[in-house]
C-alpha cells in the first residue's frame, strides 16, 4: 500500500474511532463522574484518569461532575449526552445498582456499555467526638428503643452504607423501614455532617474517613467486611455479634452504541492504565482491594450483584 493510501486508511479508522490501541496514544478521554466532587467514585476516577496519562495510554483526560440520587443523574447525562462516543468513560459500582434498585430512574445501565470492575472496598461507621456513643453496641441499644433517634448519615438512598444500616436494622431485630437514614449528594456533605455532629452515625468508605479516625476526628466502630482488615483497627460487624457483610466494588463503563472495536480499545486503555505505578499508589494510599475483572466476566458480575443486591434490599424493607 502506498504511503498515501496508508494515511487515507488511518484517517478512516481514526474517524470511525476503531484504530488499535497503539495507534490511538492521542485519545482524549472524558470522564464522567456521577457524583460531587470529595466521595469514593470522585477520588477513584481521578485516580484512573491521573493513571491513564501516566501510563501513556491516553493524552488527556478531562472531568465531570455530576451528583445526585446514587449517580443516576450522571448516568443518565452520560448516556444521553456520550452516545457512540469511542472516548468516553463513567466511574460507577455498587452505589449506582443500589440507587437504581430504589429511584428507578428513566434510563438503564444497559445504555451503557460495561468495560472492568477496578476495586473492593469495605465500609466504616463512624461516630462524631463529641457523640455521647462509644460504640456500634451502645448505637443498637439507643435503635431498639427509638429507630428513629438514630440518624444514620451517609451516600444516596441504595447506597451500600444505606443497605447496611438497614440490615444491620433487621439483625437486632428492628424495622428497618424504621430507620433515620440522611442521604448526602457526595462524601464530602456525608464528612462535614458527621465532623459537624449533625448525625448520630456515619457510614463510607475506609479511604474516605481514614485521615478523620487517624487524627480523632471520627472514632470508628465498625466494619462491614467479613474478618477484620490488615492494618485496620477496627471490629467487624460480624465480631460484635451482628451477622452483616456488604463490599463497595467500582468500576467503569463505556458509552452506549460503541463497537466492539471501541468497546476493546477503550478497555485496553483502563487495563493499562491499572498495572500502573500511578494506580498501584493510589490503592495502597486509599485501602482499595484490587479486584480487576473485565469483558463477560465483568458484564455477567454486574448482572449477578444487581440481582443480589435486589433481594437483599427487598429483605431489609428498602423496596
Amino acid at each position: 500500500m502506498r504511503r498515501a493510501e496508508f494515511l487515507k486508511s488511518l484517517a478512516v479508522l481514526a474517524a470511525a474511532g476503531t484504530l488499535p490501541l497503539a495507534a490511538r496514544a492521542g485519545a482524549n478521554i472524558k470522564m464522567m463522574i456521577p457524583a460531587n466532587p470529595g466521595g469514593g467514585w470522585d477520588t477513584t476516577g481521578r485516580a484512573l484518569g491521573k493513571a491513564i496519562t501516566d501510563s501513556q495510554a491516553a493524552d488527556t483526560v478531562s472531568f465531570d461532575n455530576k451528583g445526585g440520587a446514587a449517580g443516576a443523574l450522571g448516568l443518565a447525562q452520560f448516556v444521553n449526552g456520550s452516545k457512540g462516543d469511542p472516548n468516553a468513560l463513567m466511574v460507577m459500582g455498587a452505589v449506582m445498582l443500589g440507587g437504581i434498585i430504589t429511584g428507578k430512574p428513566p434510563v438503564s445501565l444497559g445504555q451503557a456499555t460495561p468495560l472492568a470492575r477496578l476495586t473492593n472496598e469495605y465500609n466504616v461507621f463512624v461516630l462524631p467526638t463529641n457523640s455521647p456513643f462509644k460504640t456500634m453496641k451502645d448505637v443498637v441499644e439507643q435503635l431498639k428503643k427509638d429507630p428513629g433517634s438514630v440518624k444514620w448519615g451517609g451516600g444516596s438512598r441504595g447506597s451500600t452504607e444505606h443497605i447496611a444500616a438497614a440490615m444491620i436494622a433487621r439483625e437486632v431485630g428492628v424495622d428497618p423501614a424504621k430507620i433515620n437514614y440522611v442521604a448526602f449528594r457526595g462524601g464530602g456533605e456525608a464528612t462535614a455532617a458527621i465532623l459537624g455532629g449533625n448525625v448520630t452515625v456515619g457510614g463510607s468508605g475506609l479511604s474516605e474517613f481514614s485521615e478523620y479516625i487517624k487524627t480523632g476526628k471520627m472514632r470508628a466502630i465498625a466494619m462491614t467486611s467479613g474478618t477484620r482488615m490488615k492494618g485496620v483497627d477496627v471490629p467487624t460487624l460480624k465480631e460484635q455479634g451482628i451477622n452483616v457483610e456488604i463490599g463497595n466494588w467500582r468500576g467503569v463503563y463505556g458509552a452506549g452504541g460503541i463497537t466492539p472495536e471501541q468497546r476493546k480499545a477503550l478497555t485496553e486503555i483502563v487495563l493499562k492504565a491499572v498495572k500502573s505505578k500511578s494506580w498501584a499508589d493510589a490503592v495502597e494510599k486509599n485501602g482499595w482491594t484490587p479486584s480487576v475483572i473485565s469483558g463477560a466476566e465483568f458484564e455477567k458480575f454486574v448482572d449477578d450483584d444487581f440481582a443480589s443486591l435486589r433481594a437483599t434490599m427487598v429483605k431489609s424493607g428498602m423496596v
